[in-house]
């Protein structure tokens, strides 16, 4: 592991606890999209399908595991939790997610390492990964109104993917067969 990851890593801790301290501190979800974090949660299951075939590390099957269960349990909180869930906003958050989930699986059918059940759906979580976010800034646009832990939790999820960038770039200049 090198510092890019192990950094990517904590940054996206911190945006998950940022999110889980507004949600359980505040007890509204105001400002979050709930389409968001279904997508996050359908990456993180998608993803490490191999958490049941390949152990890595300890750390890589925390991180796993964590990153599983807080996506479920926020997605849970916006849409169970008696409270939270009525401050969900409906109206602002309209993105056609499915539309994103569509292309993302579509895109990981036609480019990916191996035509595998696996690496299709590693592909297919890179790929929607990479477009999750869309949904949340869309709803922060129509919202206009960003308060300060969602836009901290926003900054951070910024942060760990720049960070999991360099971490791919220093991977590819210093490990062999990496691709």
């Amino acid at each position: 592991m090198n510092i890019f990851r192990f950094a990517g890593d904590m940054t996206h801790l911190i945006s998950i606890l940022v999110l889980l301290l507004k949600i359980y501190v505040t007890k509204s979800c105001s400002g979050v999209s709930l389409k968001t974090q279904e997508l996050y949660a359908l990456v993180f299951l998608t993803r490490y399908l191999d958490l049941f075939t390949v152990f890595i590390s300890v750390y890589n099957t925390i991180m796993k595991l964590v990153f599983i269960a807080s996506s479920l349990a926020i997605v849970w909180c916006m849409r169970m939790h008696r409270v939270v869930r009525r401050s969900y906003d409906r109206d602002l958050d309209t993105f056609r997610h499915y539309f994103l989930i569509l292309a993302s699986f579509i895109l990981a059918l036609l480019v990916h390492e191996k035509f595998t059940v696996q690496e299709i759906f590693w592909a297919f979580s890179i790929y929607l990964e990479a477009l999750a976010i869309l949904p949340q800034l869309v709803l922060l646009r129509r919202s206009g109104n960003v308060d300060n832990l969602t836009g901290q939790y926003v900054f951070f999820i910024g942060a760990y993917r720049a960070f999991y960038i360099l971490n791919w770039i220093y991977r590819y200049f210093t490990e062999q067969h990496f691709s």
